[in-house]
């Protein structure tokens, strides 16, 4: 798994990490990370590499989700609120108050069980099942098994990106729901009948990805959009950054790491898109 080459196990379970160097007590050079979970640990090997090269900086990395990410990125509680939606997609939040640096792309892929005999769905029958209109694996020519539905709880930035592009407005089937890509991914892993979705960097040998009418979603296929299923992953600010949240962005936005440490991640460089996309979904040519 990608992830595992990112952050120690122990880490990653307690969903936070504190990177604290030599003589790091100076408040000015302090900067404080919470919100969506599928860019923790992306942030925190980037948090861990920027503080390596500067001493005297203290980069703190906390999860929670994009909603917490946002919201207290607006009120100032923290310097970074990361988030895999647009502020202007979240209710409740002003997106006038914050600036949005967009440091990486994400894709998000249907996943599903090995046994259910299905590699390929079309966009139209994906749709179906996550609305609950088809049930039955052999309706999409798999085996005859009931399909299992397991959906990502309520605020997740994965779960509404998957269900704007796939579902557009319609009302997804009543399911099961998980927080954790973890979970979800050992709950489809072990359970025939089951699919769901993942983002690309929790994907592994061990788990059956989808693809769609006939597209695989990998990186290339997300550049251009032919891989429709996509978001940025965006770490929201003040207007106003201090120097030392400044410099980290600056530093996640360099070459150098969008070119390796976010590639070897599983996400795709912003460096590298020939598309765009606005707040309200739209996408365009260039970046």
């Amino acid at each position: 798994m990608r992830l595992s080459k990112l952050i120690p196990v122990g880490l990653a379970a307690a969903g936070i990490l504190l990177l604290s160097g030599c003589g790091t007590k100076n408040k000015e050079n302090a900067v404080t990370v919470v919100g969506s979970t599928a860019m923790q640990p992306l942030v925190q090997k980037a948090g861990s590499d920027f503080q390596a090269e500067h001493k005297n900086y203290t980069i703190t990395v906390q999860g929670g989700g994009s909603g917490t990410g946002l919201s207290q990125a607006e009120t100032g509680a923290v310097n970074v609120g990361n988030s895999d939606i647009f502020a202007e997609q979240k209710d409740g939040i002003h997106a006038n108050k914050l600036k949005d640096h967009q440091v990486a792309v994400v894709g998000i892929a249907p996943v599903a069980n090995e046994e259910n005999g299905v590699k390929n769905l079309t966009e139209q029958q994906l749709e179906k099942i996550f609305t609950g209109k088809i049930k039955n694996w052999k309706e999409v020519g798999g085996k005859d098994l009931p399909i299992i539905v397991i959906n990502r709880a309520q605020g997740s930035g994965t779960r509404k990106t998957f269900e704007t592009k796939v579902l557009k407005g319609q009302q997804p089937v009543k399911s099961q729901e998980q927080d954790s890509n973890g979970t979800v991914k050992k709950i489809v892993q072990n359970t025939p009948g089951t699919i769901s979705y993942l983002s690309l960097p929790y994907l592994n040998k061990q788990i059956k990805t989808l693809s769609v009418d006939g597209v695989e979603p990998t990186a290339a296929n997300i550049t251009t959009n032919k891989w429709e299923i996509w978001s940025y992953e965006h770490m929201y600010t003040s207007k106003h950054p201090s120097k030392a949240t400044q410099a980290f962005v600056n530093y996640l936005m360099s070459k150098p790491v969008q070119s390796k440490l976010v590639k070897e991640a599983g996400y795709v460089s912003v460096h590298d898109m020939k598309v765009h996309m606005t707040p309200d979904n739209r996408v365009l040519p260039g970046q």
